[in-house]
């Protein structure tokens, strides 16, 4: 068996000695954003604050934050602070709820980019000569080439596949026989109920380890995973507003919530109501300033991640709590602040239960109406019995535990829509 891959001097940094690199990589990417942004330097002139004013990390918190409104008002791009012939890439989200929101990379950037998903891939406990199989998607979305260039830069042999044609996705994975596979968690249950439909237990293929992003989930939603697929699961975290896939990730040898990389991003916890910059070790609003970055300079950007900075473990860099919900993710129903990751919770301790569910919003004169869809394990598909004692105990457990009446359906085995993408988790119908 080939040894782990070597880790970089700055993971295993001193505290001090990361803090004095962040502060002056700080100082640099302020000035960069004041000088070279109109928009940013608009925001600090209204704000009364100036960049030389930064003498130590908790004078950040003087300087106004970046949201995603930001991006979208200056649309495409506004944002961007080198001139177009110095921009190699531009990538953008999807736009499902407005305009995109439109970012770009230097030929640095890139690099940069590569070497920090290159970092997030070793941590996973990847092998040089390991085979990745990337199901994240191609094109505008950061989740496939920014895994692609991380994985070869990490001495990986990467295999292109990219979201969708599922029976085929399990072909290959059959013939190619790769080591590692990176895709979004929900996928890969979709993958996984594939394979049993061809006959393929997926635990005896040839997978060791998991890398899942791009949505929020669970650590029972892991263990069911790792039980299923027989592979190691570890998350990666990222945004492209910040960079991509790779601004933290989880270590193998601990998987206690993704380790940021701070020497390029810098992490804060605000209360999300008031913008007060919290403590580490309190529960609130991630927020990142980009270190590095040249094409699109981030300040104080609001991620909507809920989460907590806790102390390194695995590398002297600080960790986050796993990002189980959002804060625009929320859902308020009956005056009840639900976040679906919690139904998902209760959903996988009903073990005659498949993992997959979709929660529907709806009205019903004033009173909000909650309904869970969800099915069964093709083992219990015939067993009636079993299945309305799972209906029944999920919709007690719901109702005990969370707070909120919900009418639970079991529907047939695939009855949940399978995304190739992020789930659609809920369906809010209720008038706005």
């Amino acid at each position: 068996m080939t040894t782990p891959l070597p880790l970089e001097p700055i993971e295993t940094a001193s505290r001090d000695e990361l803090a004095a690199l962040q502060l002056e990589r700080l100082k640099w990417s302020l000035n960069h954003a004041y000088e070279n942004s109109p928009v940013y330097r608009k925001k600090f002139d209204e704000a009364g604050v100036h960049p030389s004013e930064l003498k130590s990390l908790a004078d950040l918190a003087r300087f106004p934050f970046t949201t995603k409104k930001d991006l979208r008002d200056n649309y495409p791009f506004g944002m961007f602070a080198v001139p177009q012939d110095q921009i190699s890439r531009i990538h953008a989200s999807s736009g499902t709820t407005g305009k995109p929101t439109v970012v770009a990379y230097t030929a640095r950037d890139i690099d940069t980019w590569a070497n920090l998903v290159a970092r997030s891939v070793r941590a996973a406990g990847a092998r040089r000569g390991d085979k990745v199989h990337i199901s994240y998607g191609y094109g505008l979305f950061t989740g496939g080439l920014g895994a692609h260039y991380g994985a070869e830069r990490a001495g990986l042999t990467v295999i292109p596949f990219g979201g969708g044609q599922t029976e085929k996705q399990v072909q290959l994975i059959q013939d190619f026989r790769p080591d590692i596979i990176m895709v979004t968690p929900s996928y890969m249950l979709a993958i996984a109920d594939e394979m049993e439909r061809q006959g393929i237990d997926p635990a005896t293929c040839s997978l060791r380890i998991g890398i899942f992003g791009a949505e929020p989930w669970t650590n029972d939603m892991r263990a069911a995973i790792e039980q299923r697929m027989g592979i190691t699961a570890v998350d990666i975290y990222g945004l492209s507003e910040v960079m991509g896939p790779g601004v933290a990730s989880e270590c193998a040898e601990t998987k206690d919530g993704p380790t940021i990389w701070e020497d390029h991003f810098y992490p804060e916890i605000i209360n999300p109501e008031t913008g007060e910059v919290l403590p580490d070790g309190e529960f609130g609003e991630l927020v990142f300033t980009s270190l590095t970055k040249e094409a699109l300079p981030i300040v104080r950007y609001r991620t909507r991640d809920l989460t907590r900075l806790l102390p390194g473990t695995a590398r002297t860099m600080r960790r986050m709590e796993k990002i189980t919900g959002r804060s625009d993710d929320m859902l308020i129903i009956r005056g009840v602040n639900v976040f679906p990751t919690q139904i998902e919770e209760l959903l996988l301790k009903q073990h005659a239960l498949a993992p997959h569910y979709q929660i529907i919003l709806t009205k019903e004169g004033p009173m909000d109406v909650m309904t869970l869809n969800c099915e069964p394990c093709p083992e219990t598909a015939p067993d009636y019995g079993a299945l309305d004692a799972a209906r029944k105990a999920l919709a007690y457990d719901i109702k005990s535990l969370i707070g909120v009446t919900a009418q639970v359906n079991v529907l047939e085995v695939n009855g949940i829509e399978r995304s190739v993408g992020k789930a659609r988790r809920v369906i809010d119908k209720r008038p706005k």
